[in-house]
């Protein structure tokens, strides 16, 4: 297959069913009117996908408050649920490499979202491998505990629309603003995608989140909770790259 002009094709041979099925199921549903532009798919198959090639630019504090108040944007075209894919797409989906569960039915507590489908998942297959031992389970489990029981749940937060894996490298800077790439998009809070905006570093971040936050006030202490957000992508890393992520993780789910 010929891509189009200034096309991006990105590959991958080994892709599992549905690999960039649900990718540009998610960047279609995150395409909203008025949010941050997505690089839209123009095609895809079992083991590619095509998308317009960005040319990037180096970020200005401008190209940041545009970023965090069309990111609120975003986020407040909402979800149906917690967990809930893209339209388009009914079954689980992928962040980097490995699967990410969806929930087909609705959840209405966040916090038994987070343990069940975004912490769980990750530590039953670290266990499993031997990565993590039956000690640092019991510190994992005690915080699912606490999130089940609603000890983070914030009646006034509505399932938001997320990007869902929204580190620095999925986000591209470009002469007409910052446009997305590579979603793990589900319904979930929206604390959880400015999380990982700087969990490895992003330029401009500060002034990203306080465009955002006079855009989309923020509940107090949101601050705090910041790690707790991060615990999913840090297990992730845990599966996917092995124990040096531990620590850390282990680290968070102590603090909470």
């Amino acid at each position: 297959m010929t891509a189009p002009p200034a096309a991006f094709v990105k590959r991958r041979l080994d892709a599992p069913p549905g690999f960039f099925e649900v990718e540009a199921a998610g960047l279609r549903w995150l395409a909203v009117p008025g949010g941050v532009p997505v690089a839209p798919p123009l095609e895809f198959t079992a083991t590619s996908m095509t998308t317009p090639h960005l040319d990037t630019v180096p970020p200005t504090g401008a190209a940041a408050d545009e970023f965090g108040r069309l990111l609120a944007v975003t986020h407040a075209a909402g979800a149906r649920w917690y967990g809930v894919p893209p339209d388009g797409w009914d079954t689980d989906g992928f962040i980097g490499t490995i699967e990410l569960p969806h929930s087909l039915r609705p959840l209405d507590t966040w916090g038994a979202f987070y343990a069940n489908l975004r912490l769980r998942p990750y530590l039953r297959t670290a266990y499993d491998v031997g990565t993590i031992d039956g000690a640092h389970l019991k510190v994992f489990e005690r915080l699912c505990h606490k999130l089940e029981a609603g000890a983070y749940d914030d009646p006034a937060e509505r399932p938001s629309r997320l990007h869902g894996d929204l580190w620095s490298g999925n986000v591209v800077w470009c002469a007409d603003g910052v446009h997305l790439i590579d979603p793990a998009a589900h319904g979930g809070h929206r604390e959880t995608d400015l999380a990982m905006l700087a969990l490895f570093g992003m330029p401009q971040v500060e002034r990203v989140l306080r465009a955002y936050d006079e855009a989309h006030p923020l509940a107090d202490g949101w601050r705090e909770r910041v790690d707790l957000h991060r615990l999913h992508p840090l297990l992730t890393h845990v599966v996917m790259f092995g124990a040096a992520y531990v620590p850390r993780a282990l680290a968070v789910a102590h603090h909470y």
